[in-house]
């Protein structure tokens, strides 16, 4: 069963995990970015993707590609995440669920809001921090929440 409510220092913490993942990947860090994912993670994201990736080398090497497209174009990448809610499952695992915003900018250009998405994330303890074992995400306009 999921708490309705968390602490609000473990909130914060939450806050920070998220902070800090999508500044790696808008960094260019791809493998580190990966690194914030169980070795077994699911990665879903319907509107995009014809199957789920499944494991962390299979993000990883997604992420890098997407990473080299990036640079190719010389399009800045970023990220935004909010509207963030957090219970606690029974085992010590958090379920998120968060608005984000993935936004890019080709270099010298103009800004452009490239998604407007549902992340729901299962959230696992992992040497005291948090790692994602399985994100689900949903892109407004594709008729899922």
């Amino acid at each position: 069963m999921q708490d309705a409510t968390v602490p609000a220092e473990l909130y914060v913490q939450v806050q920070q995990f998220y902070a800090r993942q999508m500044g790696l990947l808008d960094d260019g860090r791809p493998d580190d970015w990966a690194g914030t994912f169980t070795e077994d993670a699911v990665f879903q994201e319907a509107s995009r993707l014809d199957e789920p990736l499944r494991g962390r080398e299979a993000i990883r090497a997604s992420s890098r590609a997407r990473q080299k497209r990036l640079d190719e174009q010389k399009i800045d990448f970023r990220h935004w995440l909010g509207m963030l809610d957090v219970s606690r499952n029974d085992d010590g695992s958090l379920r998120t669920r968060a608005y984000a915003l993935a936004m890019r900018t080709p270099r010298g250009g103009a800004l452009d809001i490239f998604a407007s998405v549902v992340c729901h994330d299962h959230l696992v303890p992992v040497n005291g921090s948090w790692q994602v074992r399985h994100r689900d995400l949903h892109h407004d306009g594709s008729g899922r929440d």
